[in-house]
C-alpha cells in the first residue's frame, strides 16, 4: 500500500472540487485527522477509516458495524442520523468512491503503463495476447513480467487469485494498481467492462492505451443496459482517459468508435478488410495446429502465428499487434508472444487418442461469440459432425437465448442444452426458451440439465469423426445456482474425463 495517510481535509477538498458534496456547510469533524483507510466493506475497517456507504442494498447496520471497527466519518448519498458519526453527504456515491480510492492509493495508474480493453467478445484472449507479447519484450530486457487484471485471473504482482469481476470495484482496483507499482510490475493489461465504464469503477485510472475490439447485442437487460445505444456509449467512455486508442475498423458502428477515439492524442487502427489500417492482417490460413497470417504495420511487415484455435482470433491478435505498435515493441517479441500465448478456457483443444474426436472448450457465452466460434470450427473441421453444448445464464442477459439459439441453429449439426449459471431460474425453462429459436431452424436438440453428464453425452454420443464445442463456462469452477455458487469441474477437465473413457473403450 502506497497511500500517504492524507488528512481528511484533502478528501473533503477533492469532493468539493468535483461538486459532489450535497451541502456547503462546515463538516463537523477534525479535517487535520489522518485517514488510515478508505473502505466500503464493514468487515474491513481499522481505526480512522473513512467509510463509503455504497450499493442499493446497503443497510444502516453495516455503517454501525464499521463505526464499531474504527470508522470515524462516512460518505453517503443518504445520511443516517441515528448513527453518531459525521457524514460527508454526496450526490453521486459511485463517482465519489472512484475519486476517493484513486487519491487514497496515490494515483497509482500515473506510475504504470496500462492497456485497457473493451469489447463484446475477445477481451480476455486479447489481454492474454498482449501480456504474452509484453512479457516476451520485458524478459529480453531483464525486467519482471507484467500484471494482468482479467475475467479469469487477478495478478497484480502481489496478489494472484481467480477474478470475481471483469473489472474490480474502485477500491479493489486501485489497490491492485498500487500493488503493481510496489511490485515493480510497471506494465499492466486490464479488461474494462461496459458496466465498469458506465458506473465509474475506472474513474481516475490513466490508460496509456485503450483498445476497442467490437460491439454486439449483449448485456441488454433491465439490470445491465436498457438498449444497444446505452451499451455502446458506455464502452466509448474508455477513450476519455486514454493517451492512445487502438480501434477495429471492421467492427459494427466503426464510425462512431472512430469519432469517440479522436479525443485521444494518437489513434491506431487495425483491420483484416481495409489495407489502409495502420495494422493490416491478410493471408489468414491454418498451418498444422497454428493459424498463420501476414501483417503490415508502420514499422514492419512479416508473418505471425497464433497457437489458439479459431480463425476469429486473428482479430484479437491484430489488436495485440496494434498495442505493441503503440509501445514500439519489436517484431520479434510480437512473434514470440503471440505464438506462445495460452488463454485458459478460450478455444482450448483436446483430442481422442485415435484422432476421431476433437473437443474445443470456449467461453462463448453470447450470440456473437458463439456464432464466431461455430463458424470458425466448421471452417477448420469441414468434414466432421459438429456438436455444440451450451446453456444461458438465468436472471439476466435474456437476449442471449435468442442469439445463442440462432447461432447453434445455423451452424451446428447436433445440439445439447444444459446448465450455465441458471441462478434463480430452472435449467429446463431456460433451455425451453433457447429451444424456441432452434425450432425456427428446424433443429432438434437434447436437454441434459446436469452439465457433467451433458458433456459426457456430447462427446461419447457424437458420430465420428466429430468435433465438439463446449461453450459458455470455459475454465470456470463454479455454477451459480439458486442458493449461490456451487463448485464444479471446468469444461476442460470434463472433456478429458470423457475422452479418457472413450480411449479406454476403444482400446478394449
Amino acid at each position: 500500500m502506497t497511500n500517504l495517510r492524507r488528512p481528511l481535509g484533502d478528501y473533503v477538498q477533492l469532493l468539493l472540487r468535483h461538486n459532489l458534496l450535497a451541502g456547503r456547510g462546515p463538516v463537523p469533524v477534525d479535517l487535520t485527522a489522518p485517514v488510515a483507510l478508505v473502505s466500503c466493506d464493514s468487515q474491513v475497517v481499522i481505526p480512522r477509516t473513512l467509510f463509503v456507504c455504497k450499493g442499493a442494498k446497503f443497510k444502516a447496520d453495516y455503517l454501525r458495524q464499521a463505526m464499531e471497527g474504527g470508522a470515524f466519518v462516512y460518505v453517503s448519498e443518504v445520511p443516517y442520523p441515528d448513527i453518531p458519526l459525521p457524514c460527508l453527504h454526496v450526490t453521486d456515491i459511485r463517482q465519489a468512491m472512484g475519486l476517493l480510492a484513486d487519491q487514497f492509493y496515490g494515483h497509482p495508474s500515473g506510475k504504470l503503463h496500462i492497456t485497457g480493453l473493451t469489447g463484446t467478445k475477445g477481451k480476455t484472449t486479447t489481454a492474454y495476447y498482449i501480456k504474452s507479447i509484453v512479457d516476451a519484450w520485458l524478459a529480453a530486457r531483464g525486467h519482471r513480467e507484467s500484471a494482468l487484471l482479467s475475467t479469469i485471473v487477478t495478478d497484480d504482482g502481489v496478489e494472484r487469485k481467480p477474478a470475481k469481476l471483469t473489472t474490480p470495484e474502485p477500491l479493489d482496483l486501485q489497490r491492485h494498481l498500487s500493488n503493481a507499482v510496489s511490485a515493480g510490475a510497471d506494465w499492466l493489461t486490464m479488461e474494462v467492462s461496459s458496466q465498469a465504464l458506465k458506473y465509474g469503477r475506472v474513474i481516475g485510472v490513466d490508460l496509456a492505451c485503450a483498445v476497442f475490439l467490437n460491439i454486439g447485442e449483449d448485456h441488454i437487460s433491465p439490470i445491465e443496459h436498457p438498449d444497444l445505444a446505452d451499451y455502446l456509449q458506455s464502452k466509448l467512455l474508455i477513450f476519455r482517459q486514454a493517451g492512445t486508442a487502438c480501434i477495429n475498423m471492421d467492427c459494427d458502428h466503426a464510425d462512431e468508435v472512430a469519432q469517440a477515439a479522436a479525443r485521444c492524442g494518437r489513434v491506431l487502427t487495425f483491420s483484416q478488410k481495409n489495407p489502409a489500417a495502420a495494422v493490416y492482417g491478410s493471408q489468414v490460413r491454418k498451418e498444422g495446429d497454428k493459424i498463420a497470417f501476414h501483417v503490415r504495420t508502420p514499422r514492419y511487415e512479416g508473418e505471425l502465428a497464433i497457437s489458439t484455435p479459431g480463425l476469429f482470433n486473428v482479430e484479437n491478435a491484430l489488436a495485440a499487434a496494434a498495442v505493441a505498435e503503440c509501445y514500439d515493441i519489436p517484431f520479434e517479441a510480437v512473434q514470440e508472444g503471440l505464438v506462445r500465448a495460452f488463454v485458459p478456457g478460450r478455444m482450448e483443444h483436446y483430442g481422442s487418442a485415435d484422432g476421431q474426436i476433437s473437443v474445443i472448450v470456449d467461453y462463448s457465452h453470447n450470440g456473437m461469440s458463439l456464432q464466431n466460434a461455430l463458424r470458425s470450427v466448421r471452417s477448420e473441421y469441414p468434414d466432421r459432425q459438429l456438436t455444440v453444448l451450451f446453456g444461458c445464464t438465468g436472471g439476466k442477459g435474456i437476449d442471449r437465448r435468442e442469439g445463442m439459439g440462432n447461432a447453434a441453429g445455423e451452424w451446428a449439426h447436433r445440439i445439447i442444452l444444459t446448465e450455465d449459471d441458471p441462478g434463480p431460474e430452472e435449467v429446463e425453462d431456460i433451455c425451453a426458451d433457447i429451444g424456441a429459436f432452434l425450432r425456427r431452424w428446424g433443429k432438434a436438440y437434447t436437454v441434459i440439465p446436469n452439465r457433467e453428464r451433458a458433456v459426457e453425452a456430447a462427446i461419447l454420443g457424437a458420430s465420428r469423426p466429430a468435433v465438439v464445442l463446449l461453450a459458455g463456462k470455459g475454465c470456470e469452477t463454479a455454477q451459480k445456482r439458486k442458493n449461490g455458487p456451487e463448485p464444479c469441474l471446468p469444461d476442460g477437465v470434463l472433456a478429458q474425463h470423457a475422452l479418457e473413457k472413450y480411449d479406454r473403450e476403444q482400446a478394449q
